[in-house]
């Protein structure tokens, strides 16, 4: 890992290209408009970025359909598109540092996360993905001798992708990893806030032998860009990753127009369930902390709220504050740094605000909860604890998506089930306990769509994510589990003579 310095001079040295990517090159906006992307650590402009409109999303979605039905790439075989993919995922790996500093300086991301997990974590997804382009085998219909009953996939045509700004570069491999292995057509629209990663990765998408027009990228604003694309008759499917209010504009804009299939991936309250059982609370902090401030808090399946009994609250709280002691905030290009700054301003002051209304509530701060670092002129937040917060919060109900972890007493296991679920969230949990038989009892009766025991996380890319209730719709990322929905099923029936 290079010096905080050298990271420095490697951001000032770099050259930042904002232009959206269309049929196979960069271009501007059709209307010539551009946008600032701006430094969240410093509040300074980054570059200057395509504004891309409904008539750039027309553009690609022309190109991503003549791709498309010429079969440049939906007939190729499957071994064909494994061996581009797999290029694709070792260019990634190639140019990890550039993709690194891009996400810290863009996202205001650790470097140290960015280098050491999300790049590494994007090619690992397009290298699973690719691998499994060969290995899947459609089937017959047991229908007697008389028929064949075929029963297969074909792509779904042309695909739109839209990012949330979380995770820029490994949620673009979540979604063009099965995507383009089964032979779709896809269109990217990132955030607007982060778009110089995904920009990056179409300039290698297509020297590993993407074809032009199989993907591209229209850099913009929601409003222009992202509802254009929900909105576009020849886009057949959009998957989506970010709030779960934006994830109902796109089923609306389905019903609208012409029913695309939307895939959502949406908001989480996901809770960290501590048994009365567990006698170590050691790594029972360790991994809250993890799950809690992992990304600034910036993650859909945050564990940000820990539930557990009163007898051990103030043991595991102390815990917790004592390893949060060791999350440096600071400049994200400094490898020490673990607590980077928050994406932006209206989002640093909404994170703000529920800390004011947390303790306007009758939460009790038990650290951080302020601005910091001001003076750098981008949007820090303390690491913040809340202690003496019940269900009926608004800290406890709402999605926060910044770094602040609420502690919640329940009285019964049957209580913390309760409070577990009652919220319309159901994306992640974690459940701590030292029996077996309770590991598994308790984990069935949480509605999440991953439940993890004695750790946290999301699983592995051979497991499915998505969330049940207003968390997901339509489908999951990873594993191949994935491949389904960006596929028809078709059957043919011949019958014999």
């Amino acid at each position: 890992m290079a010096t905080h310095q050298e990271w420095k001079q490697r951001a000032e040295a770099l050259r930042l290209d904002g232009r959206a990517f269309v049929a196979g090159q960069r271009c501007a906006a059709v209307s010539n408009e551009t946008f600032s992307t701006l430094n969240p650590s410093t509040g300074k402009v980054l570059a200057d970025v395509a504004k891309c409109d409904a008539k750039d999303v027309d553009r690609a979605v022309i190109a991503a359909r003549e791709a498309f039905e010429r079969g440049v790439w939906s007939k190729a075989t499957p071994a064909q598109r494994k061996a581009v993919l797999l290029r694709l995922a070792q260019l990634i790996e190639e140019n990890a540092e550039e993709l690194a500093l891009l996400e810290a300086l863009e996202a205001g991301k650790p470097i140290s996360e960015c280098l050491g997990l999300d790049i590494p974590d994007s090619a690992a997804c397009v290298r699973w993905h690719a691998e499994a382009t060969d290995k899947r085998y459609d089937a017959l219909s047991p229908s007697g001798p008389n028929v064949v009953g075929m029963i297969t996939r074909e792509p779904i045509g042309v695909v739109g992708a839209v990012l949330p700004w979380n995770f820029p570069a490994l949620m673009l491999a979540w979604k063009i990893g099965p995507a383009l292995s089964v032979g779709n057509s896809v269109i990217v629209k990132p955030a607007e806030q982060t778009s110089l990663s995904t920009l990056r990765i179409a300039d290698l998408a297509l020297e590993a032998g993407v074809p032009a027009g199989v993907f591209s990228v229209v850099t913009g604003f929601g409003e222009g860009a992202g509802q254009a694309l929900g909105c576009h008759a020849d886009v057949d499917l959009v998957a989506f990753t970010g709030s779960t209010e934006t994830g109902k504009r796109f089923l609306r804009y389905s019903a609208d127009t012409n029913l695309k299939r939307v895939v959502l991936e949406c908001g989480g309250k996901n809770p960290q369930v501590v048994l009365p059982d567990v006698a170590n609370l050691d790594p029972v902090a360790e991994n809250a902390v993890a799950a809690a401030f992992w990304n600034m808090g910036e993650n859909c399946s945050a564990g940000s709220r820990i539930l557990v009994p009163a007898a051990m609250k103030a043991q595991l709280l102390r815990k917790v504050q004592g390893v949060l002691e060791g999350w440096k905030t600071g400049d994200p290009l400094d490898p020490a740094v673990k607590l980077g700054s928050l994406i932006e301003r209206q989002h640093y002051e909404k994170v703000l605000a529920h800390i004011e209304k947390a303790k306007a509530e009758g939460a009790r701060l038990v650290c951080g909860g302020k601005a910091t670092l001001t003076e750098s002129g981008g949007w820090f937040v303390e690491p913040t604890l809340f202690d003496n917060v019940t269900p009926e919060m608004t800290i406890a109900r709402e999605e926060v998506f910044g770094p602040v972890l609420c502690f919640i007493e329940y009285s019964d296991v049957d209580d913390a089930v309760r409070i577990a679920n009652d919220t319309c969230y159901g994306l992640a949990a974690s459940l701590w306990t030292d029996n077996v038989n309770q590991a598994h009892k308790i984990a069935a009766r949480i509605r999440a769509g991953t439940v993890t025991v004695n750790c946290f996380g999301e699983g592995d890319l051979s497991t499915p994510f998505g969330g049940f209730k207003q968390s997901g719709f339509g489908g999951r990322d990873k594993s191949i589990y994935a491949h389904d929905q960006y596929c028809e099923l078709k059957t043919t029936w011949l019958k014999l003579e």
